[in-house]
């Protein structure tokens, strides 16, 4: 069927402007926005933090719509609650990962979600799926409206048929590089944590997500981002180099994010990219 006027309208002019206003061990945070709908995708610095970041971009908390969180580690959730009762924004959460979550604290709204059902917050299609953490119910997100798809997968120790499903023809990947192998290895963390973050509920090395990234890659994607690095066992310019292959020499950017500052506001667009601001985030 032929798309009427006002369809291709809408598909000529979709587009999401997505920031990581942080990520890592020290917490996650990640704006995106349709234009009309602004969502926290987890708020794991304090909420002055997150004001003050989202501020950097001209950006403001009290324009926000609403806060979905992936699971309730504190580098995940410990603004959470102080910027719902501060703006009355509604939280969208999985009943086990709230009930594993009590310093979150009062809500001003609480809306529960499970992993696997589709849901809406306004304009955008939201899909929580599983993903191997060691947390209660922890979710990865596809995140979507008029064609264009944000896929964000961090925090999790194995790529699953699942994740590389949700992930598949994603516009824009936001993805676990969470370590390098020898740096984890040779590096001052007590072995039990070593077998933790390398374990199938842990984080994805730099070669995993190589490897992940070699299977979601297709002719649609427009910017690729390195999340969640660690800041011991990893380094930015190595987790690039190690990435970088599986694009293929595509004219695809890749972004690292960082600890200590925000990401450039990235912006994908029906057929078109654009990233205003430097890319390299690190």
């Amino acid at each position: 069927m032929p798309l009427s006027a006002s369809s291709v309208t809408e598909a000529a002019t979709a587009a999401f402007n997505v920031c990581l206003l942080a990520s890592g061990s020290k917490g996650n945070s990640i704006y995106i926005s349709d234009g009309t709908t602004n969502l926290l995708l987890d708020a794991g610095l304090s909420g002055k933090a997150i004001e003050n970041r989202l501020a950097r971009h001209g950006l403001a908390a009290g324009d926000l719509t609403a806060i979905v969180v992936s699971h309730e580690h504190s580098d995940h959730i410990r603004g959470v609650g102080v910027l719902s009762r501060r703006y009355g924004l509604p939280v969208y959460i999985s009943a086990a990962t709230l009930r594993a979550a009590p310093q979150i604290g009062k809500l001003a709204q609480s809306h529960s979600f499970s992993v696997g059902t589709p849901f809406t917050i306004h304009t955008l299609q939201i899909h929580p799926f599983a993903i191997s953490h060691d947390a209660a119910d922890p979710a990865g997100f596809t995140i979507a409206n008029n064609g264009l798809k944000v896929g964000v997968a961090t925090d999790l120790g194995i790529a699953t048929a699942m994740v590389r499903e949700r992930l598949r023809a994603a516009d824009l990947l936001i993805l676990e590089a969470n370590h390098d192998v020898q740096m984890l290895y040779n590096g001052p963390y007590p072995w039990p944590l070593k077998q933790r973050i390398k374990g199938r509920t842990g984080h994805l090395s730099n070669e995993d997500t190589r490897q992940l990234l070699t299977e979601l890659k297709h002719d649609r994607l427009r910017h690729v981002v390195l999340a969640h690095l660690s800041e011991t066992n990893n380094d930015p310019g190595l987790a690039r180099e190690t990435v970088v292959p599986a694009l293929d020499n595509a004219d695809i950017p890749l972004t690292v994010s960082g600890q200590d500052r925000c990401s450039a506001m990235i912006r994908i667009e029906g057929g078109r990219h654009a990233a205003h601001g430097d890319s390299s985030g690190s």
